[in-house]
């Protein structure tokens, strides 16, 4: 956004000039974005750790979990590699199984993590909407279905937190990552982790000097301590402060603190509906329509129509996701009239 933009612009003389740079600095902006992100999701400022990706906040999880041989970590199909990685690695350490969800014809996600969700499942690792096409998955449910048998929920909220409203209280997740750089409208390599009470005492990937008690104190930095900083900093990322570009982050979750995610929601609802209704009177199938977040799609096509669907877009000034078995169509609040003109015009001619 243009605001983030200018304040990244501002982050940048500053950094050219460091003697400006005060100790308060290497703490505020930072405390400023975990505060606002927390607020975004409903949780308190001392759940939510700052994470450079989707993977650190994944292994911190999986650092922090354990299950025994015969118990199994359940994933879903085709879901994005982080997290299928992060739970294979997970399973080699412990001996337990990666046990992969795949959705029956008709049916839907949530059906299908319910009904694998038995005595056996140690951890459910699943999104909050698939990657490849929006198609929903019911946090709550899953999570009160997990908590009967004593299973771990983690949740990667990538592809949803800041285009989706998320009820943190009902769905009580013991961890939840998210990337800044999608629906947050934020730079790359800033993210968040959500850690629930019970797993704050736990270990970090790293240890750096700014998640320690008494950081802030720069002319006692070899008083060194065991203690960590209050609540989820400890899972912090070093070098976290990122001065160049956490005003850019902290810009945008402002901007959307203003808008509201129930407005953003209810914006791109209207948008996807209308693109997903052009589509089909197109005869093109939309993937996820039994339950889908407002904020994105996915266009089932044959495969060769598929593998040329992004050049054939591009060259119509569209830009969409060509992903495994959809091509995503993921707009903004920007997205208008115009562009889905465009968008379903293209698709007409790719699908004639």
């Amino acid at each position: 956004m243009r605001s983030a933009r200018a304040a990244g612009q501002t982050a940048l003389e500053r950094r050219a000039e460091p003697w400006r740079i005060g100790i308060d600095d290497w703490f505020e902006d930072v405390e400023e974005r975990r505060a606002l992100f927390a607020a975004l999701i409903g949780a308190d400022p001392d759940g939510v750790a700052l994470v450079p990706s989707t993977s650190y906040g994944l292994g911190t999880a999986a650092k922090n979990l354990t299950a025994k041989a015969w118990q199994r970590v359940i994933v879903i199909a085709d879901d994005y590699p982080s997290n299928v990685y992060t739970w294979r690695a997970f399973s080699r350490l412990h001996g337990c199984e990666v046990h992969t969800v795949e959705r029956v014809p008709g049916g839907t996600w949530t059906d299908a993590v319910l009904a694998a969700i038995d005595e056996r499942t140690a951890i459910v690792a699943v999104p909050n909407v698939h990657w490849t096409d929006g198609s929903l998955l019911d946090l709550v449910m899953i999570g009160e279905a997990a908590r009967t048998v004593s299973a771990r929920l983690v949740i990667d909220a990538s592809q949803s937190v800041g285009a989706m409203p998320l009820d943190l209280s009902a769905v009580r997740p013991d961890f939840l990552v998210a990337v800044g750089y999608k629906w947050l409208l934020g730079p790359f390599g800033l993210g968040y982790l959500f850690v629930a009470p019970e797993h704050r005492e736990g270990s970090p990937l790293e240890e750096n000097w700014i998640a320690r008690e008494g950081a802030e104190d720069f002319a006692r930095l070899t008083d060194y301590t065991d203690a960590y900083q209050a609540g989820s900093r400890r899972f912090d990322v070093g070098e976290r402060t990122f001065f160049e570009v956490t005003p850019v982050a902290n810009a945008a979750l402002r901007q959307l603190a203003e808008w509201t995610v129930d407005s953003v929601a209810a914006t791109l609802g209207k948008i996807t509906g209308r693109i997903e209704s052009g589509a089909r009177t197109l005869g093109v199938d939309v993937e996820g329509t039994a339950g889908r977040g407002p904020h994105m799609l996915g266009l089932r096509l044959p495969d060769a129509t598929r593998a040329a669907a992004g050049e054939h877009f591009k060259k119509a000034g569209v830009s969409v996701g060509v992903r495994p078995g959809t091509v995503r169509i993921s707009p903004h609040v920007y997205t208008t009239d115009e562009d889905v003109d465009r968008l379903l015009d293209a698709l007409a001619d790719l699908v004639a």
